[in-house]
């Protein structure tokens, strides 16, 4: 028996299975409904692990039945914060919407078994510290590697964020887009959370330079898969799942990652509470984040117990990584970031990448003249070197709700403040340029 399988009428579930519920039941007293009515999930995790759980859920509560409704993060959040939230009972995805719920009262509290559910990997915090979801599972950041091409081409294996920013990397790196690719905004404030808002923008500037942007999320992977490059900065299930299907590809965390969940919870306004607890209760269960395990899934479930044994060498369990490797990644700074993420990088990197690349470059061969020299030149140089890593935002602004809140939606930044940006980007790579003709003319 296949590990997933599938029903016909599936498709038409996940499109509209809340006003159909409805339809069936509108005759019915509110107590008639919410005895007879299926128990309501949005997601927007793929048919094939919805389907399994459905069947796993309902064998072990023959009583209860089960219907998916299928939304993005957008449309879920306007139907939970609806009247009476579209009559959903839980809320199962890889969202940002929960914190939002959670400040809207829309969630009720559900309680777990911290001896078995951690809500924590590393000294990260994975889970709500009041209670109202929970992890599910756990996707981490980091590099997708061609071990044989970093062997034949003589480089070695990248240990931190920074390691990439080094000029022996020049053209051996493969990035994804933010504004392009859905993951790569938490991936680059992963790296801004982690080496701090400045240092981390540099960093990023340096790499950048080393880079071949892409705009597909599968981009990087594919592209260290295939043999075009040693290295590519992805999510690690699209690294994972390629290694699992036989690919020549590795995945490694560098210091100083995090990993992003999954969650659950339960809608304040459900009629069904027991059947959703016992739903999420078996998600969470160890048999529920076994499934996680099955076929040719690749995510990590949020569960240390789920992991014994595991039997597949392509399988990472998180909670064996170094505790310092994984810092406390702050969940509520980052879902006001991906807008501001999203601009900086396409009006400093994307739309300059020829400019930034030979900046970079000019300052590596400059580094390389000096030496160990100390004085003036030594001083333009360090310079050079921080004004082509800096941005045109501060730390103050990138770490306040208010300023974000500007770039929160998909629509184009405010064209003065892009004009603004633009201005002080051009002013400081000009700058920059001058100081290394001045430190070494011609």
């Amino acid at each position: 028996m296949a590990l997933f399988s599938s029903s016909p009428t599936r498709r038409s579930l996940l499109i509209g299975a809340a006003p159909a519920a409805f339809a069936l039941t509108c005759g019915l007293s509110p107590r008639a409904r919410a005895d007879n009515a299926p128990l309501i999930v949005v997601t927007s995790f793929p048919e094939e692990l919805t389907t399994r759980y459905e069947r796993e859920f309902e064998r072990r509560h023959p009583e209860a039945h089960v219907q998916f409704v299928w939304k993005h993060s957008r449309d879920a959040l306007a139907l939970l914060s609806g009247p009476d939230q579209g009559g959903v009972d839980v809320y199962w995805a890889p969202s940002p919407n929960f914190p939002l719920l959670r400040d809207q009262g829309a969630l009720r509290p559900i309680v777990v078994d911290r001896a078995v559910l951690p809500g924590r990997v590393g000294n990260q915090s994975l889970s709500d510290s009041s209670g109202m979801y929970e992890a599910y599972d756990l996707a981490g950041y980091g590099f997708a590697l061609n071990p044989s091409l970093l062997r034949e081409r003589g480089l070695p294996e990248p240990k931190s964020w920074g390691d990439l920013a080094s000029p022996i990397f020049a053209d051996q790196i493969v990035v994804p887009i933010p504004s392009k690719v859905g993951f790569a905004p938490a991936l680059y404030d992963v790296i801004l959370q982690a080496e701090g808002w400045e240092r981390g923008w540099a960093i990023v500037s340096e790499l950048i330079a080393n880079a071949r942007l892409v705009a597909h999320g599968r981009g990087p992977a594919a592209a260290v898969e295939e043999g075009e490059a040693p290295i590519g900065l992805t999510i690690d299930f699209l690294a994972l799942s390629a290694r699992a299907n036989g690919a020549p590809i590795a995945f490694a965390y560098p210091a100083r990652t995090a990993f992003l969940p999954s969650n659950i919870a339960v809608t304040s306004s459900t009629r069904k509470f027991d059947t959703a607890k016992a739903f999420v209760d078996f998600v969470l269960s160890c048999d529920g984040q076994k499934i996680l395990l099955e076929a040719d899934s690749v995510r990590h479930p949020a569960r240390p117990d789920a992991y014994r044994p595991t039997g597949s060498e392509a399988r990472i369990n998180p909670f064996d990584l170094r505790r310092e490797n994984i810092f406390d990644y702050d969940f509520d700074l980052g879902r006001h970031r991906p807008g501001i993420v999203r601009a900086l990088f396409d009006i400093a990197f994307a739309t300059r990448h020829a400019e930034v690349t030979t900046l970079w470059r000019s300052i590596h061969d400059a580094e390389a003249r000096l030496g160990n020299a100390t004085g003036k030149d030594a001083e333009r140089i360090a310079e050079a070197r921080r004004l082509a890593g800096s941005v045109p935002v501060s730390t103050r602004q990138a770490d306040r709700a208010e300023y974000l809140a500007q770039f929160a939606g998909r629509d184009a930044p405010d064209a003065e403040i892009m004009e603004r940006w633009n201005a002080e980007l051009a002013a400081s790579r000009a700058t920059a340029i001058a100081l290394l003709h001045a430190a070494f003319p011609g």
